[in-house]
């Protein structure tokens, strides 16, 4: 089936891109790439093809919008219990977050990672990402970019608008899902990619940087995401960890603030409270996204770095001071 880009033509996929012509490359490619990566095991590829060939089935389940029957469950179970586990790590839920899990990234954090203009390869984040494992940004083919319908409002009766907000950024994870989902994906530019994070600012989403073990351990997606759909939201609220602080925090100039409420109306994290004189932030809730900041009127808001939180994603300064592998 055809394909739609970013400029409302019918193409079919880029023939440059792994999986443009067949499926097989582009899953040869991720194999490739998954045996060059220590720890990685057949398991992994599994997970990673499961997911990426059946995201919308794999993200309602998981949000639990959609549901199978029990024996279908309890296979499913028996088969997450072969996955390697952390040590003393009893809690499942706490398990999945250490795999798949995202960080949040201000608007123009989330720009750099769309306008990357050369192979890159930064590992041992800890201090930006802090899960054991899945913290790398590897991208291969940066520019090869695709939006896609986010699974996570495409399971919902009635989701938020628009769809194809969920942009999968470099190789082999774009090609996979430009063949898997045609009727889901385009291919877009970087250009459009900064238009729908802005977009998305606007509407007050919030951007966050995905990372997954079955996906290479890596970075492969922004997703921009509203509190009402997002699976990854609402388990954090519930209290499993999956996402990460983008390392800033909200701070309030009272003598600034018209007291006119709209930030509390506006935060995804519900970390503000209206009160008189200027609303007052719950720093445990806040997760530094900066979507406050941008509807205060009077210039009341400003993001300030914590340092008890994890080092912001600034892919920029981490290319200067980490350097690059340039893979060619």
């Amino acid at each position: 089936m055809d394909l739609k880009t970013d400029l409302g033509q019918a193409v079919h996929p880029p023939a440059s891109w792994p999986g443009a012509r067949a499926s097989r490359p582009s899953w040869r490619s991720f194999w490739g790439e998954g045996r060059r990566l220590p720890g990685y095991s057949l398991f992994d590829f599994l997970h990673g093809y499961v997911y990426a060939r059946w995201t919308y089935l794999y993200i309602g389940l998981g949000t639990g919008e959609r549901q199978f029957p029990g024996w279908v469950r309890w296979i499913a179970s028996g088969v997450a219990r072969l996955a390697p586990q952390v040590e003393g790590e009893d809690d499942p839920a706490l398990g999945h977050a250490r795999g798949y899990h995202g960080k949040v990234v201000p608007l123009d954090h989330a720009r750099q990672l769309v306008r990357v203009d050369q192979e890159i390869r930064l590992t041992e984040l800890e201090h930006v990402i802090p899960y054991p494992v899945a913290r790398d940004i590897v991208l291969q083919n940066p520019d090869h970019i695709v939006a896609l319908d986010c699974p996570c409002r495409a399971s919902r009766a009635d989701p938020c608008l628009p769809l194809d907000v969920c942009l999968i950024v470099g190789e082999p994870f774009a090609g996979l899902v430009l063949r898997h989902h045609p009727t889901h994906a385009r291919a877009i530019t970087p250009a459009t990619a900064e238009q729908i994070l802005e977009a998305e600012h606007a509407r007050g989403h919030v951007h966050h940087a995905f990372f997954k073990d079955a996906m290479l351990g890596r970075f492969y997606a922004i997703c921009n995401c509203c509190p009402c759909c997002c699976g990854a939201m609402q388990s954090t609220r519930k209290g499993t960890p999956m996402l990460a602080s983008s390392g800033y925090v909200c701070v309030v100039d009272e003598s600034a603030c018209l007291a006119c409420g709209l930030c509390a109306d506006c935060c995804p994290f519900d970390a503000l409270a209206e009160t008189p004189a200027a609303p007052v932030v719950d720093a445990g809730r806040c997760m530094g996204c900066g979507v406050c900041v941008s509807v205060c009127e009077g210039g009341a808001l400003s993001l300030a770095r914590d340092p008890d939180r994890p080092a912001p994603l600034l892919l920029e300064q981490l290319l200067t001071e980490l350097g690059t592998a340039v893979d060619r």
